[in-house]
């Protein structure tokens, strides 16, 4: 399903891939997004962000996730923030945030993978719908699932005034 996402991608707007879009999605196609021994990879990474997160495209973002999924956001109620478990949670919330913030964009991405486990350092800037503008950095915290995302903790500064 990926490899036909990335090349309708590819053939709506060929420029507007990055570099390292196009780079990651012909690695994706070249190593077949299902079977066994596939593993999620950096530039799986770069394209989460680039192609879903700064395009605001909540369709990319689920095709990275794991059906068994979960999203614990940087705030809420619960000690790990807010907790999305399951794909339609995890689809709501990641849809909530480009409401909360229709100009989110996670700039200066830096992505490290390493076996099931993944960090991605990154700078957000947003405007939310009061005027008030955003602008931390963070970072996520993946246990992945061969090559999906099966768990996504956020994590970000608290500025003050």
């Amino acid at each position: 399903m990926y490899g036909e996402l990335t090349r309708d991608l590819a053939a709506r707007d060929p420029a507007a891939c990055s570099e390292a879009g196009r780079r990651s999605t012909g690695a994706r196609l070249a190593n077949s997004h299902e079977g066994e021994g596939t593993a999620m990879t950096r530039n799986d990474l770069e394209t989460f962000f680039d192609q879903g997160w700064n395009r605001h495209d909540v369709d990319v973002l689920m095709t990275f996730i794991s059906e068994d999924c979960v999203f614990e956001s940087a705030s809420g109620p619960e000690v790990c923030g807010a907790r999305h478990a399951g794909r339609e949670r995890v689809r709501e919330a990641f849809a909530k945030v480009f409401a909360t913030f229709p100009d989110a964009a996670f700039r200066q991405a830096r992505h490290l993978v390493t076996g099931d486990r993944g960090v991605s350092e990154w700078v957000f800037t947003g405007t939310a719908a009061d005027g008030r503008k955003v602008e931390v950095n963070g970072c996520d915290l993946f246990t992945f699932a061969g090559d999906k995302i099966a768990v996504k903790s956020s994590f970000f500064k608290n500025r003050t005034a």
